[in-house]
């Protein structure tokens, strides 16, 4: 059976004419996903050129904002109803006696002529008015003893004041310094700490449940999305969102909010675009179970994996070894994977017929006995049945055998991450008894010839060929 690995995806390369085509449609329609529509362009393409290009992509939006309040003030100076000048400029009646009531609106937030802020969202209004010349809040909710209070706040107003240091503070509160340092950091507006401003913000970041950052982030989403077409691993695209965008902190996600974010939709019955979207194909999360105390899985006693030497847990020394099966269809046919710890070299053992212990016995022994002795270190594998001959393999090949903990598969990772990457040739659910050596043979050279960013973006086989050489 031939291998053919999936076509790389070419990226497109724009040309300057395109590029200056972008930046006459932006200036002419002030709106750059309006742009990138009417180019048939990628809308993520874009706002790069233009950021690129220093753009304030907000700028137009902003602007025409401002003349549509100066128009409609021109409208009501001339004697024209609220109504209809609202029409005319074509704006909502809310906003215009909004507009008319001196009533300037923030981000969840209205500052009314008279000084007091009403602060709302989904769940909370929180309303401050002056009252001999000191800003109260009209709703204040008791806290959990763990947040700050807003009597605590105005004693570090004070002791701010004062210049007190941060630890100082810490122990008159029976805070900790690090909740005093980031208090001050992160509520201070302006560079000015304020105790009900300070309170105000943390009680609006901590309302919950807030709405998913990817629902109103269209560009953070599009930039997600392409990752998950391109069968990017949400890690994957959470760290080149800040090698793309490094001084941008709206174009950050953590991998688990992408997680969540799919997990949620599959709840809601998009299963199919997720198992598309995610290379495990799962729609749900798969529960890590701890594992039950069992009675001795061998008639000779396995040493477990803590009794493994030092060398082998840091990798320093070359030549030991993690396997496993991958198997197919009912559990009918195997193949046998073992992989370098220190190279990540792969070797894959042929088994015909069956994955008995003693058909996978002899297929470890004849593989391994293919190693100059200095690689023949040691070999870590789960407790399955297929080693139940591992002394005889032992007195074979003068390789200890150590047996993981039950359910602990990150204890041989290595070997685990190579057993996906095989998924890609050796599909679940397939005969794996069609394959023979030769096709084995073949994706172990293609795997052994890709590079790795763990080993510098060398490939395993480089790495193995310079310690046969240096040995």
């Amino acid at each position: 059976m031939s291998f053919t690995p999936p076509p790389k995806r070419t990226r497109r390369r724009y040309s300057l004419a395109e590029k200056a085509a972008l930046f006459e449609a932006f200036e002419r329609l002030g709106n750059a996903n309006a742009a990138a529509r009417e180019l048939g362009f990628p809308m993520l393409t874009c706002y790069q050129w233009l950021v690129a290009a220093g753009v304030d992509v907000g700028a137009p939006r902003r602007q025409r904002h401002n003349l549509v309040r100066e128009h409609y003030f021109r409208l009501r100076d001339s004697g024209v109803h609220r109504v209809d000048a609202a029409k005319q400029a074509g704006v909502h009646i809310r906003t215009a006696q909004d507009w008319d009531r001196g009533i300037v609106k923030k981000i969840h937030s209205r500052i009314y002529p008279d000084g007091h802020v009403v602060h709302y969202n989904k769940s909370v209004n929180v309303q401050e008015r002056l009252v001999d010349g000191v800003r109260i809040s009209v709703l204040e909710k008791v806290l959990d003893p763990r947040f700050l209070s807003l009597v605590e706040r105005e004693k570090i107003r004070s002791f701010h004041v004062q210049g007190m240091s941060i630890r100082s503070m810490a122990q008159v509160l029976g805070r900790a310094a690090s909740s005093i340092s980031r208090e001050l950091r992160r509520n201070r507006v302006e560079d000015v700490y304020e105790p009900y401003t300070a309170h105000r913000v943390s009680v609006t970041r901590r309302q919950r449940p807030k709405t998913r950052k990817l629902l109103t982030q269209p560009m953070l989403k599009a930039f997600v999305q392409e990752g998950l077409d391109n069968q990017w691993s949400p890690e994957q695209i959470s760290h080149k969102l800040v090698e793309e965008f490094p001084d941008s902190q709206e174009m950050r996600v953590s991998p688990e909010t992408i997680y969540q974010t799919l997990y949620l939709q599959a709840r809601g019955g998009l299963k199919k675009e997720i198992q598309s979207a995610l290379r495990t194909g799962r729609t749900r999360r798969k529960p890590h179970n701890t594992g039950l105390e069992r009675r001795p899985r061998f008639a000779d006693p396995m040493v477990m994996i803590s009794e493994r030497p030092a060398e082998v847990e840091d990798r320093a020394v070359p030549g030991h070894w993690e396997g496993d099966l991958i198997v197919g269809t009912q559990n009918r046919s195997a193949i046998a994977t073992l992989v370098e710890r220190s190279t990540r070299y792969v070797m894959l053992a042929h088994l015909s017929g069956d994955h008995t212990a003693e058909t996978v016995r002899d297929a470890l022994i004849k593989t391994m006995q293919t190693l100059p002795e200095h690689l023949r270190g040691s070999l870590t594998w789960d407790q399955g049945i297929e080693m139940a001959r591992h002394k005889e393999f032992s007195i074979a090949t003068d390789m200890p055998v150590y047996f993981c903990d039950p359910a602990s598969p990150w204890q041989r990772g290595s070997n685990e991450n190579t057993n996906g990457l095989l998924r890609q040739y050796f599909p679940k659910g397939t005969d794996l008894s069609v394959f023979g050596p030769e096709d084995l043979e073949r994706v172990a050279l293609q795997l052994n010839g890709r590079p790795r960013k763990t080993l510098g973006w060398k490939n395993p086989a480089e790495c193995l060929r310079d310690l046969l050489v240096s040995n």
